[in-house]
């Protein structure tokens, strides 16, 4: 839990059942392309603010929200940087930091005293905080994506582990090399799902260019194509034009019929 404060004055606790209501919301709208450059659109903290109150029972306000994103953010910076040096994991079962030795962790403390605290804090909802936050830090000169940097990791932690496996393969425990196999297979992973977003966006993309939606038929059409059935009296063909105008699929379907079927196939749909 965190305390965010709140009117000025008065405080806010924030649990985890709040944090994963604020967070579901934002990769929902992340998702649905409502993170501009500049931040969220005004209708997304009105979500975050209803689905927290809904879900936790607790009166929240979007300035709440807004001083929580901050502190979270905080923590993304923080540990991402952390992540992005040889020597750093990401623990998905506990939550928290790997450190590949004391010898790794003193002496990036020593040059990064905010880090201390990260020793053994647990930070829940990793992934979604990593979608979600790490937009912000995505822009501007050396900015990197989700891919690349997961690529950085699985390429760094295959050489630690090669140069760790020949410098101490005696005397290294089955569990270290567990955990180091562990980090390799999740950066992998984390590779591996940001390429098959890309690809899906690109595939949506091209499908979108080369098959736009089609044009549905003109009053005109249905009513030049029932003028030409054969036996076809005003009655049926008045029954036709209301069922074929509110249905377009069902005057392609009328088409594609032989013209000895089309007056059996519309007296069949007038009669159901």
């Amino acid at each position: 839990m965190d305390v965010e404060k709140k009117g000025g004055r008065n405080y806010l606790t924030w649990t985890d059942e709040m944090d994963e209501a604020m967070l579901n919301v934002f990769v929902e709208h992340y998702n649905r392309g409502d993170r501009a450059q500049n931040g969220w659109k005004p209708h997304v903290y009105t979500a975050v603010v209803k689905n927290v109150r809904a879900k936790c029972n607790v009166d929240i306000t979007k300035e709440n929200v807004i001083s929580r994103c901050k502190t979270i953010d905080r923590h993304y910076v923080n540990v991402s940087k952390m992540l992005s040096t040889s020597g750093f994991g990401w623990d998905w079962i506990h939550n928290k930091l790997m450190v590949d030795s004391e010898d790794v962790w003193r002496n990036y403390v020593k040059a990064n005293k905010d880090a201390a605290c990260y020793r053994h804090k647990v930070i829940k909802f990793w992934d979604s905080i990593s979608l979600v936050f790490s937009k912000d830090h995505a822009t501007g000169t050396g900015a990197r994506t989700a891919g690349e940097s997961a690529a950085e990791m699985a390429a760094e932690n295959v050489n630690n582990i090669n140069t760790d496996s020949a410098a101490t393969s005696s005397t290294q425990t089955g569990e270290e090399q567990k955990r180091k196999r562990y980090r390799l297979d999740d950066s992998i992973a984390s590779m591996l799902g940001e390429k098959l977003d890309n690809f899906t966006s690109a595939y949506k993309a091209d499908i979108a260019q080369v098959a736009p939606p089609e044009k549905p038929s003109s009053p005109e059409e249905i009513l030049d194509a029932l003028n030409a059935i054969v036996g076809l009296d005003d009655d049926g063909l008045l029954a036709a034009y209301d069922i074929l105008i509110a249905d377009d699929r069902k005057f392609k379907a009328l088409m594609a019929l032989p013209e000895r079927m089309k007056k059996k196939w519309i007296l069949k749909q007038i009669n159901q």
